[in-house]
Protein backbone atom coordinates (compact mmCIF):
# COMPACT_ATOMS: atom_id res chain seq x y z
CA UNK A 1 0.00 0.00 0.00
CA UNK A 2 2.10 3.33 -1.40
CA UNK A 3 1.90 6.39 0.76
CA UNK A 4 0.19 8.24 -2.19
CA UNK A 5 -2.90 5.74 -2.60
CA UNK A 6 -3.34 6.19 1.66
CA UNK A 7 -3.20 9.88 1.17
CA UNK A 8 -5.56 9.89 -1.74
CA UNK A 9 -8.65 7.97 -0.06
CA UNK A 10 -7.73 9.89 3.60
CA UNK A 11 -8.08 13.28 1.87
CA UNK A 12 -10.83 12.32 -0.50
CA UNK A 13 -12.74 11.35 2.64
CA UNK A 14 -12.12 14.51 4.71
CA UNK A 15 -13.35 16.39 1.31
CA UNK A 16 -16.53 13.81 1.13
CA UNK A 17 -17.54 15.01 4.78
CA UNK A 18 -16.54 18.75 4.66
CA UNK A 19 -19.04 18.51 1.62
CA UNK A 20 -21.62 17.01 3.53
CA UNK A 21 -21.45 19.29 5.92
CA UNK A 22 -21.85 22.30 3.56
CA UNK A 23 -24.60 20.23 2.49
CA UNK A 24 -26.06 20.06 5.98
CA UNK A 25 -25.97 23.74 7.37
CA UNK A 26 -27.27 24.95 4.11
CA UNK A 27 -30.09 22.53 4.06
CA UNK A 28 -30.58 23.99 8.04
CA UNK A 29 -30.70 27.39 7.02
CA UNK A 30 -32.89 26.72 3.77
CA UNK A 31 -35.56 24.43 5.91
CA UNK A 32 -35.36 27.28 8.73
CA UNK A 33 -36.28 30.04 6.56
CA UNK A 34 -39.42 27.87 5.19
CA UNK A 35 -40.14 27.10 8.52
CA UNK A 36 -40.21 30.88 9.44
CA UNK A 37 -42.83 31.90 6.13
CA UNK A 38 -44.74 29.37 7.32
CA UNK A 39 -45.22 30.41 10.74
CA UNK A 40 -45.68 33.35 9.36
CA UNK A 41 -48.45 32.89 6.54
CA UNK A 42 -50.33 30.22 8.55
CA UNK A 43 -50.85 33.10 11.67
CA UNK A 44 -51.64 35.30 9.13
CA UNK A 45 -54.05 34.07 7.12
CA UNK A 46 -55.71 31.89 10.00
CA UNK A 47 -56.86 35.56 11.59
CA UNK A 48 -58.18 36.79 8.39
CA UNK A 49 -59.96 33.42 8.11
CA UNK A 50 -61.64 33.34 11.21
CA UNK A 51 -62.32 37.07 11.04
CA UNK A 52 -64.23 36.94 8.03
CA UNK A 53 -68.53 37.45 8.80
CA UNK A 54 -69.18 34.58 6.98
CA UNK A 55 -67.14 32.05 4.38
CA UNK A 56 -68.69 33.57 1.40
CA UNK A 57 -66.40 36.68 2.97
CA UNK A 58 -63.60 34.08 3.66
CA UNK A 59 -63.49 32.44 0.12
CA UNK A 60 -62.66 35.64 -1.64
CA UNK A 61 -59.83 37.15 0.80
CA UNK A 62 -57.25 38.07 -1.47
CA UNK A 63 -53.31 38.17 -1.16
CA UNK A 64 -52.87 34.90 0.79
CA UNK A 65 -50.01 32.77 1.10
CA UNK A 66 -48.94 29.59 2.59
CA UNK A 67 -49.85 26.06 3.62
CA UNK A 68 -53.26 27.05 5.42
CA UNK A 69 -53.89 29.27 2.37
CA UNK A 70 -53.92 26.67 -0.47
CA UNK A 71 -55.64 24.17 1.60
CA UNK A 72 -58.64 26.84 2.32
CA UNK A 73 -58.10 27.60 -1.89
CA UNK A 74 -58.78 23.96 -2.77
CA UNK A 75 -61.47 23.83 -0.87
CA UNK A 76 -63.47 26.55 -2.10
CA UNK A 77 -62.33 25.89 -5.51
CA UNK A 78 -63.90 22.09 -4.72
CA UNK A 79 -67.24 23.91 -3.59
CA UNK A 80 -67.25 26.96 -6.20
CA UNK A 81 -67.29 23.70 -9.17
CA UNK A 82 -69.69 21.44 -7.53
CA UNK A 83 -72.01 24.50 -6.72
CA UNK A 84 -74.43 23.67 -9.83
CA UNK A 85 -74.01 19.81 -9.20
CA UNK A 86 -70.86 17.99 -11.17
CA UNK A 87 -71.51 19.06 -14.86
CA UNK A 88 -69.13 16.12 -16.00
CA UNK A 89 -69.52 12.20 -15.23
CA UNK A 90 -66.35 10.49 -14.55
CA UNK A 91 -64.58 9.22 -11.87
CA UNK A 92 -63.61 12.65 -10.44
CA UNK A 93 -66.68 13.66 -9.97
CA UNK A 94 -68.72 10.36 -8.51
CA UNK A 95 -68.18 11.14 -4.78
CA UNK A 96 -70.85 13.51 -3.53
CA UNK A 97 -70.13 17.03 -2.28
CA UNK A 98 -68.52 16.50 1.40
CA UNK A 99 -66.46 13.14 -0.09
CA UNK A 100 -65.29 15.47 -2.88
CA UNK A 101 -64.10 17.93 -0.60
CA UNK A 102 -62.52 16.02 1.77
CA UNK A 103 -60.51 14.15 -0.84
CA UNK A 104 -59.12 17.18 -2.14
CA UNK A 105 -58.19 19.29 1.23
CA UNK A 106 -56.18 15.49 1.84
CA UNK A 107 -54.61 15.53 -1.43
CA UNK A 108 -53.34 19.37 -1.14
CA UNK A 109 -52.42 18.39 2.57
CA UNK A 110 -50.22 15.61 1.25
CA UNK A 111 -48.66 17.89 -1.43
CA UNK A 112 -48.22 20.19 1.32
CA UNK A 113 -46.92 17.51 3.32
CA UNK A 114 -44.61 16.66 0.85
CA UNK A 115 -42.48 19.97 0.28
CA UNK A 116 -42.01 20.24 4.09
CA UNK A 117 -40.39 17.01 4.32
CA UNK A 118 -38.43 18.19 1.28
CA UNK A 119 -34.50 17.66 2.40
CA UNK A 120 -35.04 15.81 5.25
CA UNK A 121 -34.02 12.50 3.95
CA UNK A 122 -30.62 14.04 2.63
CA UNK A 123 -30.07 15.04 6.56
CA UNK A 124 -31.07 11.70 7.70
CA UNK A 125 -28.41 10.24 5.53
CA UNK A 126 -26.01 12.27 6.98
CA UNK A 127 -26.30 11.88 9.65
CA UNK A 128 -26.32 7.97 9.41
CA UNK A 129 -23.09 7.33 7.45
CA UNK A 130 -20.91 10.13 8.20
CA UNK A 131 -19.51 8.44 11.20
CA UNK A 132 -19.12 5.52 9.33
CA UNK A 133 -17.46 7.49 6.75
CA UNK A 134 -15.07 8.86 9.02
CA UNK A 135 -14.55 5.46 10.43
CA UNK A 136 -13.89 4.47 7.46
CA UNK A 137 -11.03 7.09 6.79
CA UNK A 138 -9.73 6.29 10.11
CA UNK A 139 -9.05 2.71 9.56
CA UNK A 140 -7.05 3.61 6.15
CA UNK A 141 -4.69 5.62 7.67
CA UNK A 142 -3.97 3.16 10.51
CA UNK A 143 -3.44 0.33 7.86
CA UNK A 144 -0.96 3.03 5.96
CA UNK A 145 1.01 3.86 8.78
CA UNK A 146 1.23 0.54 10.73
CA UNK A 147 2.47 -0.41 6.62
CA UNK A 148 5.13 2.02 7.03
CA UNK A 149 5.93 1.07 10.38
CA UNK A 150 6.41 -2.23 8.81
CA UNK A 151 8.68 -1.33 6.25
CA UNK A 152 11.48 1.18 8.66
CA UNK A 153 11.25 -1.50 11.60
CA UNK A 154 10.60 1.32 13.99
CA UNK A 155 7.97 1.43 16.54
CA UNK A 156 8.98 4.50 18.22
CA UNK A 157 6.49 7.25 19.28
CA UNK A 158 7.68 9.45 16.42
CA UNK A 159 7.06 6.89 13.80
CA UNK A 160 3.67 6.29 15.18
CA UNK A 161 2.08 9.40 16.45
CA UNK A 162 1.80 11.43 13.30
CA UNK A 163 0.27 9.09 10.63
CA UNK A 164 -2.25 7.67 13.34
CA UNK A 165 -3.03 11.12 14.71
CA UNK A 166 -3.48 12.08 11.33
CA UNK A 167 -5.49 9.63 10.71
CA UNK A 168 -8.03 9.84 13.96
CA UNK A 169 -9.04 13.11 12.42
CA UNK A 170 -11.31 11.46 10.07
CA UNK A 171 -13.48 9.81 12.85
CA UNK A 172 -13.62 13.72 14.51
CA UNK A 173 -15.22 15.00 11.41
CA UNK A 174 -17.61 12.34 10.69
CA UNK A 175 -18.82 12.89 14.03
CA UNK A 176 -18.54 17.02 13.84
CA UNK A 177 -20.77 16.10 10.47
CA UNK A 178 -23.10 13.43 12.05
CA UNK A 179 -24.32 15.57 14.92
CA UNK A 180 -25.83 18.97 13.26
CA UNK A 181 -27.37 16.53 11.00
CA UNK A 182 -29.22 14.04 13.53
CA UNK A 183 -30.17 17.26 15.14
CA UNK A 184 -31.47 19.38 12.71
CA UNK A 185 -33.30 16.70 11.43
CA UNK A 186 -35.36 15.58 14.53
CA UNK A 187 -36.08 19.24 15.11
CA UNK A 188 -37.56 19.85 11.94
CA UNK A 189 -39.52 16.47 12.01
CA UNK A 190 -40.59 17.73 15.01
CA UNK A 191 -41.99 21.11 13.15
CA UNK A 192 -43.68 19.24 10.63
CA UNK A 193 -45.74 17.25 13.05
CA UNK A 194 -46.92 20.93 14.13
CA UNK A 195 -47.82 21.96 11.00
CA UNK A 196 -49.30 18.99 9.85
CA UNK A 197 -51.45 18.96 12.85
CA UNK A 198 -52.94 22.40 12.40
CA UNK A 199 -53.45 21.63 8.86
CA UNK A 200 -55.12 18.70 10.00
CA UNK A 201 -57.88 20.90 12.17
CA UNK A 202 -58.07 23.33 9.64
CA UNK A 203 -59.11 21.35 7.16
CA UNK A 204 -62.14 19.36 9.86
CA UNK A 205 -63.14 23.35 10.51
CA UNK A 206 -63.73 23.95 6.98
CA UNK A 207 -65.48 21.08 5.95
CA UNK A 208 -67.65 21.96 8.88
CA UNK A 209 -68.03 25.30 7.64
CA UNK A 210 -68.96 24.00 4.25
CA UNK A 211 -71.42 22.27 5.79
CA UNK A 212 -73.30 24.80 7.32
CA UNK A 213 -73.53 26.50 4.24
CA UNK A 214 -75.04 23.64 2.19
CA UNK A 215 -71.79 23.26 0.36
CA UNK A 216 -72.32 26.33 -1.25
CA UNK A 217 -69.81 29.16 -2.45
CA UNK A 218 -70.37 31.53 -4.85
CA UNK A 219 -68.20 33.10 -7.36
CA UNK A 220 -66.36 36.50 -6.94
CA UNK A 221 -69.08 38.52 -8.36
CA UNK A 222 -71.81 36.77 -8.97
CA UNK A 223 -75.03 38.06 -7.69
CA UNK A 224 -76.69 35.87 -4.39
CA UNK A 225 -80.14 34.06 -5.49
CA UNK A 226 -82.11 36.69 -3.59
CA UNK A 227 -80.82 39.44 -5.34
CA UNK A 228 -81.06 37.94 -8.93
CA UNK A 229 -84.64 36.71 -8.52
CA UNK A 230 -85.58 40.31 -7.15
CA UNK A 231 -83.69 42.01 -10.22
CA UNK A 232 -85.54 39.74 -12.84
CA UNK A 233 -88.79 40.44 -10.91
CA UNK A 234 -87.85 44.26 -11.01
CA UNK A 235 -87.38 43.58 -15.07
CA UNK A 236 -90.63 41.98 -15.52
CA UNK A 237 -92.69 44.64 -14.14
CA UNK A 238 -91.06 47.76 -16.44
CA UNK A 239 -88.71 48.67 -13.47
CA UNK A 240 -91.52 49.24 -11.53
CA UNK A 241 -92.01 46.54 -7.95
CA UNK A 242 -95.12 45.34 -8.07
CA UNK A 243 -97.68 46.66 -5.30
CA UNK A 244 -99.63 43.24 -4.04
CA UNK A 245 -102.05 45.79 -2.10
CA UNK A 246 -102.84 48.13 -4.79
CA UNK A 247 -103.70 45.54 -7.16
CA UNK A 248 -106.33 44.20 -4.98
CA UNK A 249 -108.24 47.61 -4.28
CA UNK A 250 -108.11 48.20 -8.27
CA UNK A 251 -110.28 44.86 -8.68
CA UNK A 252 -112.33 45.63 -5.89
CA UNK A 253 -113.37 48.54 -7.62
CA UNK A 254 -113.67 46.84 -10.85
CA UNK A 255 -115.93 44.67 -9.11
CA UNK A 256 -117.87 47.73 -7.32
CA UNK A 257 -118.80 49.31 -10.98
CA UNK A 258 -119.95 46.27 -12.20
Amino acid sequence: MSDIATNVIVDGTLNTLIAASVVTWGLILIKGVQHLRISYHNRRYNKEFWSAPNIQAAAHLENQDGPAARVAGIGFSTLIETAGGASTHDLEHIWDRQELLDRRLRQQMQKERGSLESGLAVLATIGSISPFVGLFGTVWGIMGALTNISKTGSASLEVVAGPIGEALIATAVGIAVAVPAVVGYNFYIRRNKVVWAFLDDFAIDFVHLALKSSFIIERAGSKPASAAASARLTEVSGGKKPNIRDNHEELIAKEAHA
